[in-house]
C-alpha cells in the first residue's frame, strides 16, 4: 500500500514531470505540439500526486490533512494545478517554472523531515469541519502564492499588464480564505467552545485577510497605482507566511492552540 516510505518515489516522478513541463514551456519556438506536450506532462504530474494522495488516504483511513507534511501535499497539488491554468489561460510560461520550483521545495521538505508524519493526532482534528477548512485554506494559499509571483514579475518589469491576473488570483484566493476562516470558526466552537480566542494563528489569519482586503479595495479605488498594489500584495503574502509557518517557527508563538503539528 502507498505510504510515506514510498513518497520519495512519487516525488521524483512528480518533480520530473512538472519540471520538464516548465522547462519545455520556456522554449522560444512554441508550436501546438510543444504546447500540448507541456500540458500533458504537467497533467501527468498532477495525476501522479492525486494517486498518491488517494492511496495515502486508504492507508491512513482518513484524508491526509492532519500534519504539516500531509497539508503540504494539497498545497503542491493546488499550486501545480493553478500553474497549469495560468499557463493555459494567460500564456505566462514562466509561471510553470516558479510553481514547479515551489512544489519541489515543499516535497523535498517532506522527504527531509519524515518525523512530522508520525505524530499523535489531536481529538480536535477529527471534526467534520476540519477537512473543508484545511482544503479551502490550501486552495486559497495556492491562489495567493500565484498572485504573489505575478506581482513580483510586475514589480520587476514595472508593468501594469500583470494587474489583471493578480486581481483574478487574489480575489478568488480571498474568497476561499474567507470561507475557510468561517469554517474554522465553526470548528473552533465545536472543539474549544469559542468561535474566536485571539490565538496567535487566528490573529495572523485576520491580519492576512485584512491585507488582501486592503489590496482589493485599493485596486477598486486606485486602479492606476499599480506599483503600490504590487507592494501590498507582497506584504500580504509575508503576512500569509506568518499565518502558516510563523506560529510554529517563532518562540513567542509557541503557545498557539494551532501548534499541533
Amino acid at each position: 500500500m502507498i505510504g510515506w516510505d514510498s513518497f520519495y518515489v512519487f516525488a521524483i516522478c512528480i518533480a520530473q514531470c512538472i519540471l520538464s513541463a516548465a522547462i519545455i514551456s520556456l522554449f522560444k519556438q512554441q508550436t501546438k505540439t510543444i504546447h500540448m506536450f507541456v500540458v500533458i506532462i504537467q497533467i501527468i504530474g498532477i495525476v501522479i500526486l492525486s494517486i498518491y494522495i488517494i492511496g495515502l488516504s486508504f492507508r491512513l483511513h482518513r484524508l491526509p490533512l492532519q500534519t504539516m507534511g500531509e497539508i503540504r501535499l494539497w498545497y503542491v497539488f493546488f499550486l501545480s494545478l493553478l500553474g497549469l491554468i495560468i499557463y493555459l489561460r494567460w500564456r505566462y510560461r514562466w509561471m510553470l517554472l516558479f510553481t514547479a520550483l515551489m512544489s519541489i521545495m515543499f516535497m523535498l521538505i517532506n522527504i527531509l523531515r519524515p518525523e512530522i508524519h508520525n505524530q499523535h493526532i489531536m481529538p480536535a482534528l477529527r471534526s467534520v469541519w476540519f477537512v473543508p477548512h484545511v482544503i479551502l485554506y490550501m486552495f486559497s494559499y495556492a491562489f495567493l502564492a500565484c498572485s504573489f509571483l505575478i506581482a513580483v514579475a510586475g514589480l520587476v518589469k514595472q508593468q501594469s499588464a500583470y494587474m489583471h491576473v493578480c486581481d483574478h488570483m487574489a480575489s478568488r484566493g480571498v474568497a476561499l480564505f474567507t470561507i475557510a476562516m468561517l469554517l474554522g470558526a465553526i470548528w473552533a466552537k465545536e472543539a474549544w467552545g469559542h468561535y474566536w480566542t485571539w490565538d496567535a494563528k487566528e490573529i495572523w489569519a485576520a491580519i492576512t485577510w485584512m491585507f488582501y482586503l486592503l489590496y482589493l479595495h485599493f485596486r477598486n479605488f486606485n486602479p492606476k497605482h499599480y506599483i503600490v498594489s504590487y507592494v501590498i500584495l507582497l506584504l500580504a503574502f509575508f503576512a500569509l507566511q506568518m499565518c502558516w509557518y510563523g506560529v510554529n517557527i517563532f518562540p513567542s508563538l509557541k503557545g498557539s492552540l494551532h501548534n499541533y503539528i
